[in-house]
């Protein structure tokens, strides 16, 4: 079984992992966090998670990914703590942050499998979403969200176990929230899994709405399919497109930059190689056929750019996540034709976003 370290000692994990050594010089404010440091409320909650029924009737696989994802929920305040001019210590996007950096240590530093390090990836990002989720400007579309990315029961045990694990005057106020987020979760079809949706289409529709109510079904339907492609280099999608998409055209910024002999650190000319792929889309796109696009689009922002523009033309987007072991990466990097170089593949494995359920129609995780 999957495990972040045989041996839980707090003194092994400081001798095994720096990120963990590091925690005992990071301070937090006095007023949330009166017991000291950031080692010191992980050790608490570490503890509080352990005396929880309800984590000790999961399975120990189940196990191990809650007490993993509450060793590493603070794991960024060492880069995100600053003292303000008033003097209060704060952290702000330690969370996000601390999601990416636990994917990294899971992916390059400890082999996890993919479910398992994307669930724990989901539990350090949305960590503190109890404590605030009524607060935010749409609770309900929030946490639907939340929902396509992590086990909202979990959740709301790491949460209940980081409010225990700390030493504050709003304590009870707190867990109250957390009270809340569980009945919400409940009364929205959200809790411990997914909200359901009629179909993918029915799903976009509710998240890029408004004004739309998660019930709703869609009169009108996509007109013609795109299948968007992510993954590093060396991954293996162009063997996944010949596979499963044979009679597709296939629309391929390495190909374009080959065909114009554009190098990889040309901006002009990477910018002009986009264009002119963005307008083969759109070719496809007015006669309503369909297409593979295929580049790295490891960042969501990357991806939003792109199925804006399919989704301008009512197509249905589905995207194709591909991902092989770190090794196995380095290893397949060096066959291709244009191998990244790899102090540049590092890079990219430090700003790969895995994609979201919520992004696209369908979203496929093929996993070697």
């Amino acid at each position: 079984m999957w495990t972040i370290s045989n041996n839980k000692s707090w003194e092994q994990l400081e001798d095994q992992f720096d990120w963990v050594k590091v925690m005992k010089e990071i301070p937090q404010d006095s007023i949330h966090h009166a017991e000291g440091n950031v080692a010191i409320h992980t050790q608490m909650v570490l503890a509080e998670l352990e005396q929880d029924i309800v984590y000790q009737s999961l399975s120990p696989e189940d196990q191990e990914i809650l007490w993993a994802a509450a060793l590493l929920h603070d794991v960024e305040k060492r880069s995100t703590t600053v003292t303000e001019a008033d003097g209060r210590i704060t952290s702000k996007g330690h969370a996000r942050k601390g999601a990416q950096t636990a994917r990294v240590i899971l992916y390059h530093d400890i082999p996890t499998p993919f479910s398992i390090r994307e669930q724990i990836f989901g539990l350090v990002k949305h960590h503190s979403l109890p404590l605030w989720l009524l607060e935010k400007r749409d609770p309900l579309k929030t946490i639907i969200m939340a929902s396509l990315e992590v086990n909202t029961e979990w959740l709301a045990l790491l949460a209940r176990a980081d409010v225990l694990g700390r030493t504050c005057h709003d304590k009870e106020d707190l867990l109250y929230r957390v009270d809340c987020f569980v009945e919400f979760c409940k009364e929205h079809g959200c809790w411990g899994t997914t909200r359901s949706f009629t179909s993918g289409h029915a799903r976009m529709y509710y998240l890029q709405k408004d004004d739309a109510y998660p019930d709703y079904v869609p009169f009108d339907h996509p007109e013609t399919k795109v299948v968007l492609m992510s993954g590093l280099p060396g991954a293996g999608k162009d063997t996944y497109i010949r596979k499963n998409f044979p009679a597709l055209p296939v629309i391929s910024l390495d190909e374009i930059r080959r065909e114009r002999k554009t190098e990889a650190t040309d901006k002009t000319g990477n910018g002009q190689a986009i264009q002119a792929a963005k307008e083969k889309a759109r070719e496809y796109l007015r006669s309503k056929k369909s297409f593979v696009w295929n580049a790295t689009n490891i960042t969501r922002q990357m991806r939003s750019q792109l199925i804006d523009l399919f989704l301008t033309y009512k197509a249905e987007v589905q995207i194709v996540y591909v991902e092989v072991p770190y090794a196995k990466l380095h290893h397949q990097n060096s066959s291709r034709e244009a191998v990244v170089p790899r102090a540049v593949q590092e890079r990219l494995i430090r700003k790969m976003e895995v994609p979201a359920l919520w992004e696209a129609h369908d979203v496929v995780y093929h996993i070697n």
